[in-house]
């Protein structure tokens, strides 16, 4: 998975679907970054400025904002996040 892209997750630490999110992914075997948003207020900046949403969780795969944990289960459930976790787009 060395060419598989980065997983970024914007959190807070009271958040259910962050909770969900993070034990779905480990479920898949992969790693993310964590960006709590509850403790730096510029990080929460700037993950408005890059997805025009206030709610968290919100799920990059690389450069692609995947949305909200409903949204990464859509996919899933879709058959489109597998390939865009191995990096082959949506």
């Amino acid at each position: 998975m060395s060419d598989a892209p980065a997983i970024t997750i914007y959190t807070t630490a009271i958040c259910p679907y962050c909770v969900a999110a993070k034990n779905f992914l480990k479920s898949k075997g992969r790693d993310w970054t964590e960006v709590r948003v509850d403790t730096d207020p510029a990080e929460r900046e700037k993950m408005i400025a890059r997805t025009r949403r206030t709610s968290v969780p919100q799920i990059f795969i690389g450069d692609t904002h995947v949305g909200g944990y409903d949204d990464m289960m859509a996919l899933h459930r879709a058959g489109k996040l597998e390939a865009l976790l191995e990096g082959a787009g949506a």
